[in-house]
């Protein structure tokens, strides 16, 4: 059995940065790490190569040439192989032409019996790539996955959480599987996952060996792209009170502005 496990580099949550020109994410000098709801995927893949003969991993991933860490981490964790898709091309794609890119990529490193999607990105909070590489191959998708029941060559049972409970349901191979973070709790990796995870060679895949144009990937094949760029702004406005120009003034402006604000009540007559 070939499963392929989606996976994506991520500005650590406290140095996320936008640029506001391009509406794109920088990436460029900033700390970086494998997203975390993708460790779920990778577990989930790991334990069905540890349950059953046979089984092979590709980590598959698209970014900057940095990128090949979070390959590598998830080759640490158990994947066998690993693939990198990079190329100025690719820059500041949506997740559309994201998922045009990966599942091209998919297809022709393939076929593959059973594909992985973490949940969600950290730095994009969409959720969109994995159902929309499943959708582009013409595949099952088997969303927000809490356990495998079943696996055989040709079919897959599955429990999804949905609202008020779960359900069960089976499809056949291939399939692309989602789980939620409560699927399982990702293991960390072994001196000897590292030492593999170094050793290996990332294979490199460009617009051209994928044989796509600018239309189709990157900023120019987007369908959706960012026009403005805010920030909030935590702003605290407050009114002094002072009880030392009289205790009486200070509880009546008080209550003025408590009343104001639509903080009291009646009850019986009085004012609470």
């Amino acid at each position: 059995m070939q499963i392929a496990v989606l996976v994506k580099q991520v500005p650590a949550v406290d140095t996320v940065k936008i640029d506001e020109t391009t509406g794109t994410m920088i990436r460029d000098g900033v700390e970086a790490e494998l997203n975390p709801l993708d460790l779920h995927a990778v577990e989930a893949a790991v334990r069905i190569k540890e349950s059953r003969p046979g089984v092979e991993i590709t980590a598959v991933t698209m970014g900057p040439a940095a990128a090949q860490k979070a390959v590598k981490y998830a080759i640490a964790m158990g994947c066998d192989r690993g693939l990198l898709l990079s190329d100025r091309k690719f820059g500041g794609a949506d997740t559309l032409a994201t998922a045009r890119t990966l599942s091209r990529a998919l297809l022709k490193a393939g076929p593959f019996d059973l594909l992985f999607a973490g949940e969600r990105a950290t730095d994009g909070e969409t959720g969109q790539v994995g159902p929309a590489c499943a959708e582009l191959m013409g595949i099952s998708v088997l969303s927000y996955v809490s356990a495998i029941e079943e696996i055989s060559d040709e079919k897959i049972r599955v429990v999804r959480a949905v609202e008020g409970g779960h359900e069960t349901v089976e499809s056949p191979l291939p399939a692309m599987v989602i789980p939620v973070k409560e699927m399982n709790i990702p293991r960390l990796c072994t001196l000897g996952g590292k030492l593999r995870a170094k050793a290996a060679e990332v294979p490199l895949e460009t617009a051209e060996a994928l044989s796509m144009d600018a239309a189709e990937t990157g900023l120019t094949g987007s369908a959706t792209q960012v026009v403005n760029v805010t920030y909030p702004k935590v702003t605290r406005q407050g009114r002094k009170i002072i009880a030392a120009d009289g205790i009486g003034t200070a509880i009546e402006e008080i209550m003025n502005l408590l009343e104001e604000k639509n903080c009291l009540e009646e009850t019986g007559g009085d004012t609470k």
